[in-house]
């Protein structure tokens, strides 16, 4: 009987440990979540991966505009780079095995107050920690998109997006991907709101269906 008690009490602390692992840090509770429908049906390795903010995650009819294709949608929040960076990548990233991994955030770094160049130094680690665990995958970083209530850090998207399509020029199995030119209105270059639900940060249809247009040879 002790050493049943034992072993009880040893998987009681175990589990006790897992949970908290993935407790107390931003947007903890989408994070569960992703971890239960992982544990009543955890997605095959080799798939396709889009993880990132709320624009990942509001693109919920993602997965059937790639029917077929064995896509993997972990939008968390309003989630910032550094987040992904600092919490995310060992429950909703690297656990998948990808070989595809596309990756939409930074936006709310900067409308926090971070600068271009931060987002890029998040994004270099974040390629880092990837290149080491999974030097198989190929990266897709979809350019940060310039959202009209968020006019005034224009400047700074500029930059982390400068910076980071000059970063993996010369990297292997990479992409920049500019999903932000498609979503601007040709003369003067701004966005077209019309691509825009009511909040005019978040994409509606009409957005993603130019995005889809992109995305489409990367994904098939």
């Amino acid at each position: 009987m002790k050493i049943k008690f034992v072993f009880v009490l040893f998987l009681a602390i175990a589990f006790g440990k897992q949970v908290s692992a993935q407790q107390g840090f931003p947007f903890d509770n989408e994070i569960r979540e992703f971890k239960h429908q992982d544990s009543l049906r955890f997605p095959p390795k080799n798939g396709i991966l889009f993880i990132g903010s709320s624009s990942i995650r509001k693109w919920t009819d993602l997965e059937q505009r790639f029917a077929g294709k064995p896509i993997i949608r972990r939008g968390v929040g309003g989630c910032e780079l550094w987040q992904i960076v600092d919490y995310y990548t060992p429950y909703i990233l690297f656990p998948y095995q990808p070989r595809k991994i596309f990756i939409y955030a930074g936006e709310n770094d900067i409308a926090g107050g971070k600068s271009g160049k931060f987002v890029f130094a998040e994004f270099q680690k974040l390629y880092e920690m990837i290149n080491k665990k999974l030097p198989e995958a190929t990266v897709y970083f979809m350019s940060v998109k310039q959202s009209p209530s968020r006019a005034k850090y224009y400047g700074e998207v500029i930059i982390a997006n400068n910076l980071i399509k000059n970063y993996l020029n010369n990297k292997p199995n990479t992409a920049f991907i500019d999903v932000n030119t498609v979503i601007l209105k040709a003369n003067p270059a701004i966005p077209d709101s019309s691509l825009f639900g009511p909040d005019y940060l978040h994409l509606n249809n009409k957005g993603y269906d130019k995005w889809q247009q992109v995305l489409e040879p990367y994904v098939k």
